[in-house]
């Protein structure tokens, strides 16, 4: 899976200019100790949003339904506003895990220092927002394995 994503996302850049599977990468590390199938869909969790990529295509090469399915779960629909979407995740405990490694990832200190101020705080409100709605959707335990994964900053919010 690591081989498809990383030809999908070829060329693209996240927002600090970072080759863009770096970021998947991460993703798919901070839901490693969830199995395999988690892993991959966390691979593949922008390949339906950010690349021609269709689900169809996902299927064409082996990617298990399942996987698939957790994949389009975590895709922001065109016209669906984020907050829709962030609960429409939450109803899968898959698709939770893997965007709040997401939210995780792109909420490192390290990423946002790199950011312009007012991209920063912006983005900083929205991705603390999400948290609330993600969260709670998951239990601690789980939600504690993927942060020290990928935003071990993120646990104090925890206590």
């Amino acid at each position: 899976m690591d081989a498809l994503a990383a030809r999908a996302h070829a060329g693209q850049r996240d927002r600090i200019g970072v080759p863009y599977i770096e970021h998947v990468r991460a993703v798919a590390a901070g839901v490693a100790a969830f199995g395999t199938g988690l892993q991959m869909a966390a691979l593949l969790h922008d390949v339906l949003e950010d690349t021609p990529t269709r689900a169809d295509d996902l299927l064409a090469a082996g990617v298990p339904i399942p996987v698939v399915a957790t994949v389009r779960r975590v895709t922001r629909a065109p016209g669906t506003d984020y907050r829709t979407m962030l609960f429409d995740i939450v109803a899968d405990h898959a698709a939770t895990l893997v965007k709040i490694a997401d939210n995780a990832h792109n909420s490192r200190a390290d990423r946002s220092a790199q950011l312009p101020e007012a991209d920063r705080a912006r983005l900083a409100a929205r991705y603390r927002d999400a948290r609330a709605v993600l969260w709670p959707a998951v239990a601690e335990a789980d939600l504690r394995v993927v942060l020290a994964a990928v935003n071990p900053g993120l646990l104090a919010e925890l206590d």
